[in-house]
């Protein structure tokens, strides 16, 4: 136990300057008589003013001169002088023998005169009466003490019973916190900020998503990311998140670090990032790892790569798995595999499992999957979805499904949003289409694109078109070029039944999956912009979609050019549609070798044209095949 205080407190000069009983000048104050002294006069002087007043047998003079020894450390010279002046009915000097008798291991014999200067009233004696009890786990000894020294005004008696309360799970431990926290006690502050933040822990950065270019997802499959805006409730939320950062902002100025850090996430999630860096500094200055590594990542959010690594490497240093994974990404980034795969075991060994997983992905995007295979197990062991996910994907990969399956299911029900996805996948391969569908539907509930097309094109072969539009927009707003096609041709099909095509919405989802590649819509916006007359537009849209293997766009750009005079070349778009099973195109070829002459050229494309339809198609290239075949055997 440190010295504590009554009347008047001991600042670090050692001056005595007459203050409340409330503990702002350390975390356990000295205690002393009432005295006043020039600001200049020094230590010894003081002393030896004490000495003399206290060999007359001045009372407050031996108080004050135990309490200065003592708080030097000088315990032997500072015994008498206590016990004289608690003899004489000093209740300060009570409490620091007291204090005295702690520090030498008299435990029990220093509560007695914690007692005696409790009952007198030193607030500051009940305070360590109350730990003394707490310490020795009775807590309602302990509580009756404390509430004693925090109902007498005294700072630390009032945290100690706030924390007291809080490790009971009282309510009434924030009106104690915040008693100790408005009298300057710093600790105080930063806990009665934490009760009252509503936003919770701070977001744990760097975990799935900083791993730059190794953030893959396996061969099933994509996630769908949803983030916190981080923006406080309204209301009575709203007021409290205020005031935590009020009080974020009291204990930060006053030098706590966890405090600094946490009104730096505060800000950061508010947009305020220049502050927040500030916080953080300080925090990172202060030895918080967690402070460096948030840091580190606004510097690298702001093209400063360098400052970045070099606040990470301190945080991972100190045992900051995030920052050391942050350093893997970096330097894997950089192609620096090894330094990458350093920093990532580093991770590792610091308790974070995302370094195995790294690694694991690490290897994959090395070409050495069945490397990375040990690591993704040692993550999904212990309780990494991502890494349950990728351990599956490669079994699944192996052929091994009976292995791929367990581990779907654990990383699904842990909240994987592929892993929820991929067992659709598996499901539909086996044929348990209810089953399959189950689990598209909870991927699609969380967000994930590609589940809720699957869920869409089962609603639009069962029928229920208004659910079918429901996921098929939900997959195109995530970037899927096939639903916005779908989507498309939904609308298309309902304004045809209601008489005409819906111009504006119908287009604009075919265009946006023509700009994604969707070959299919390619081909159909070339058609639009043939239909108004846009022959050069039409052109390259069916150019774009021929190119990326349509079979309808190749043939689309051979009548195209063909129209414009430019028969050979559209021959060879024709005969590239043909190829690909085209019969209409294949047809086209039959006739331009029928007209100048090329029978067997001719007939080879009319058996084509039969073979690949439509039907219409093929009676008439069999008609054609007929007469070729009669001017072949004429």
């Amino acid at each position: 136990m440190a010295l504590m205080g009554d009347k008047a407190r001991l600042l670090e000069t050692g001056r005595l300057v007459h203050a409340p009983d409330d503990g702002r000048a350390s975390e356990m104050p000295l205690d002393a008589m009432d005295a006043a002294e020039a600001a200049d006069t020094s230590d010894a002087v003081i002393e030896s003013e004490y000495r003399r007043a206290a060999e007359t047998g001045d009372t407050a003079s031996m108080s004050a001169l135990g309490a200065l020894l003592l708080r030097r450390g000088d315990l032997d010279s500072a015994e008498p002088y206590l016990r004289s002046a608690t003899a004489a009915g000093d209740r300060a000097a009570a409490n620091n023998l007291g204090v005295l008798l702690h520090q030498r291991g008299y435990a029990d014999e220093a509560a007695d005169w914690w007692r005696i200067a409790a009952v007198a009233g030193s607030a500051a004696a009940a305070h360590a009466l109350g730990r003394h009890y707490r310490e020795r786990g009775d807590e309602p000894a302990a509580e009756y003490w404390l509430r004693q020294s925090a109902e007498s005004g005294h700072c630390l008696g009032a945290y100690a019973l706030a924390d007291l309360l809080e490790h009971r799970g009282d309510g009434d431990a924030e009106r104690w916190f915040r008693a100790a926290a408005e009298r300057g006690h710093r600790e105080a502050a930063y806990r009665l900020a934490r009760a009252l933040d509503v936003r919770g822990t701070p977001t744990e950065r760097g975990l799935l998503d900083e791993r730059g270019v190794l953030d893959e997802r396996g061969v099933l499959g994509e996630s769908a990311a949803a983030t916190d805006t981080g923006r406080f409730a309204a209301g009575p939320e709203r007021s409290r998140a205020a005031e935590a950062e009020q009080w974020y902002r009291q204990a930060a100025a006053r030098g706590h670090r966890r405090a600094a850090l946490h009104l730096g996430t505060l800000l950061e999630e508010r947009g305020d990032t220049q502050e927040a860096g500030r916080w953080y500094l300080c925090a990172a200055k202060g030895g918080e790892a967690r402070a460096a590594c948030a840091l580190g990542f606004l510097l690298r959010d702001a093209g400063d790569d360098e400052s970045a690594a070099e606040w990470w490497r301190r945080a991972a240093q100190d045992g900051d798995g995030n920052a050391a994974n942050a350093l893997g990404a970096l330097h894997a980034d950089r192609g620096e595999t090894q330094t990458a795969e350093r920093w990532y075991r580093a991770a590792l060994e610091a308790g974070d499992v995302n370094g195995a997983y790294n690694i694991g992905l690490l290897c994959a995007e090395q070409g050495r999957a069945g490397l990375g295979e040990p690591w993704y197990r040692k993550a999904a062991y212990a309780g990494h979805r991502e890494a349950a996910n990728a351990l599956a994907v490669l079994l699944l990969q192996r052929g091994d499904s009976a292995g791929a399956e367990p581990w779907f299911s654990k990383a699904a029900e842990a909240g994987s949003v592929d892993a929820a996805f991929n067992l659709g996948i598996l499901y539909a391969g086996r044929g348990e289409d209810r089953t399959a569908h189950q689990w598209y539907e909870r991927a699609a509930a969380a967000g994930h694109t590609e589940a809720a097309l699957q869920v869409a094109i089962v609603h639009l072969r069962e029928g229920d078109l208004a659910a079918a539009e429901r996921h098929l927009r939900c997959a195109a707003d995530g970037g899927s070029a096939e639903a916005a096609f779908r989507l498309a041709d939904l609308l298309d099909r309902r304004a045809g039944e209601t008489g005409g095509r819906d111009d504006n919405e119908s287009t604009r989802w075919y265009e946006r999956a023509a700009h994604q590649g969707h070959r299919r819509a390619q081909v159909r916006v070339g058609m639009f912009a043939a239909a108004r007359g846009d022959v050069v537009e039409a052109a390259q849209w069916y150019r774009a979609a021929a190119e990326a293997g349509s079979r309808n766009g190749a043939f689309n750009l051979g009548l195209l050019l063909a129209r414009e005079g430019s028969l050979p070349e559209a021959a060879l778009w024709w005969t590239r549609a043909a190829e690909a099973g085209h019969g209409r195109a294949a047809l086209r070829l039959a006739l331009l070798a029928a007209r100048r002459g090329a029978l067997a050229e001719g007939h080879r494309w009319c058996a084509r044209a039969v073979e690949s339809g439509p039907p219409e198609v093929a009676q008439r290239a069999a008609r054609l095949l007929e007469a070729l075949q009669e001017e072949l055997t004429a």
